[in-house]
């Protein structure tokens, strides 16, 4: 049992030396946004956009175009999420919504369509191992992104799928770092949902 521990910490630390910088950064910076994001803080947004950058450059090398590619529309939703979340006009925050049938129904229909186009896409013009996988989550991601930006409180059930989907992507591509951190946002996740519904409840009320 002993050397069985020694082992995978010697594997653990082997691991972490070969973790870039920018996958440190983004890891980093990423947590600390999706906790802000869960404690509904604005000051998520900005912190999100370093954590983007810094994982653009990641998957650029990982090749994973597909999530390279939404670190650029996360760019952006982090510039709208900010506007919209702390509107112009004042200092009170937006309250928190719930999806409608109808947004459901484009959730639903959305994420096969654009998982298909992904993939099909990043397997004919692209390198990567992973095209469809990467569509997948690529397109979970951006699903669960506009929900995010518009603080609908299902966002976080969407987040927490695809979360759990990344663990063994990452793991595959030797972005270890990423994966374990991935983990743990699958637990911020689902404590953002219960924190959300609470406040949506109040709200409500």
């Amino acid at each position: 049992m002993v050397i069985l521990q020694s082992t995978f910490s010697q594997f653990l630390i082997s691991q972490f030396e070969h973790t870039t910088w920018a996958e440190w950064l983004g890891v980093i910076t990423g947590f600390i946004c999706i906790y802000l994001a869960a404690r509904e803080k604005v000051m998520s947004w900005p912190i999100s956009i370093i954590s983007v950058v810094a994982y653009a450059w990641v998957f650029f090398q990982a090749r994973m175009y597909g999530d390279m590619s939404l670190q650029f529309y996360f760019l952006f939703t982090a510039v709208y999420g900010w506007y919209y979340w702390k509107k112009k006009d004042g200092n009170k925050e937006e309250p928190i919504a719930s999806i409608t049938k109808k947004q459901w129904l484009m959730v639903i229909v959305s994420i096969p369509v654009l998982t298909v186009l992904l993939g099909f896409f990043l397997k004919t013009f692209t390198d990567t191992d992973v095209p469809f996988a990467d569509g997948f989550c690529t397109a979970m991601s951006f699903v669960a992104q506009v929900l995010l930006t518009r603080k609908i409180l299902q966002n976080w059930i969407i987040w927490i799928i695809v979360d759990l989907c990344y663990v063994p992507l990452y793991i595959y591509k030797h972005l270890n770092l990423s994966a374990i951190f991935y983990a743990f946002l699958v637990i911020i996740a689902l404590k953002g949902y219960l924190d959300w519904r609470r406040t949506y409840r109040e709200q409500t009320h």
